[in-house]
């Protein structure tokens, strides 16, 4: 019996939102905080890079043949985290969340056996979270796709409770995914709002889930935390010493933060295999799935290969080739 090989981090672009958004008030000035977050020299590399990709991101049968190629049996499919759009009002975000969801399972219904999907919510409006999450459920979908933050909310924002009580008791995965960066134009060179910023935010969104006790209050949420959750499972220590060294620190959750990490996901996407090895070390290898962020350019061509890089033992290295995410999304093993 053996585990299909699953990429949990793969992308699909929905050109029906973005038409959606176009031209409403309030899209040209997310359209500029973007590009002063980027600087103009990543966005000239960017688009071409994306167009160059389009047919990966939009055609299924261009999609199965990528995948074949890297050896990949079944990929979780979540939407491009551009189309988020977290600035726009209640009933443009329950519509675009109503469209993602099914552009996203239609998409994935075209090849049922190989292509599992996730939704999106609108995190800036907290009472339609559950109602969007219910709508991709109901849709077929493993789940939903979210950001690190929604302006003026962090994840650890009590609004929130009722998406993570439903998203925990409908035993929907949550795809934790940055976008943007509030570091701004400090990363605006160099690419430093992806290499840099997107690292930071996974970290800042991970502490608030776990500092605040939304991990302690919700035990069996589905979580799993791109780009290997960014800085903080190899740096924890410091969040544990912080726990135990100060009261402010260890108010809001119950255990040393470097437990919870056994609680959560993480893709393998840290282009590094020490950065893997330690990464299977600190949250075991039972927590940590293949990745590869396809089709984009900060994504990794040959995932297996990356994984085999870390020099895994065999059975830590078919759990995160496969087995890990065959138990989470409940697939059928050959």
């Amino acid at each position: 019996m053996t585990a299909p090989t699953v990429d949990v981090h793969a992308h699909v672009l929905l050109p029906e939102v973005e038409a959606l958004v176009a031209g409403l008030p309030g899209h040209d000035a997310a359209r500029e905080l973007d590009a002063r977050r980027n600087g103009p020299r990543a966005l000239a590399v960017s688009g071409p890079m994306v167009r160059e990709r389009l047919p990966r991101l939009t055609d299924v049968a261009v999609r199965l043949a990528s995948m074949d190629a890297q050896g990949v049996d079944v990929q979780l499919v979540s939407p491009s985290p551009s189309h988020y759009h977290y600035w726009t009002g209640e009933e443009t975000a329950g519509k675009l969340c109503r469209l993602a969801n099914e552009a996203t399972a239609a998409h994935c219904s075209a090849a049922p056996g190989r292509l599992r999907g996730l939704g999106l919510v609108p995190l800036q409006h907290p009472r339609l979270a559950v109602p969007a999450l219910d709508d991709a459920l109901e849709r077929g979908l493993a789940g939903v796709e979210i950001s690190s933050h929604a302006p003026g909310r962090e994840l650890s924002d009590t609004a929130y409770e009722p998406f993570w009580t439903r998203a925990e008791e409908s035993g929907a995965v949550v795809f934790l995914h940055p976008f943007g960066c509030t570091l701004d134009e400090r990363l605006d060179r160099w690419y430093l709002s992806n290499t840099v910023g997107q690292p930071a935010e996974n970290a800042v969104a991970l502490s608030h889930l776990i500092f605040s006790g939304v991990l302690d209050r919700h035990p069996r949420l589905k979580l799993i935390a791109a780009h290997g959750g960014g800085y903080l499972p190899t740096h924890i220590g410091r969040a544990d010493h912080a726990w135990s060294a100060r009261p402010d620190a260890g108010e809001g959750c119950a255990h040393p933060p470097s437990s919870y990490l056994k609680r959560l996901h993480f893709d393998s996407l840290v282009h590094d295999p020490h950065v893997l090895r330690e990464l299977v070390r600190a949250a075991g290898p039972d927590r940590v799935l293949l990745g590869s962020d396809f089709p984009f350019d900060m994504g990794a061509e040959d995932p297996v290969g990356a994984l085999r890089a870390a020099g895994l033992p065999r059975a830590h290295f078919d759990a995160v080739r496969g087995a890990n995410a065959t138990t989470l999304l409940d697939l059928a093993i050959a």
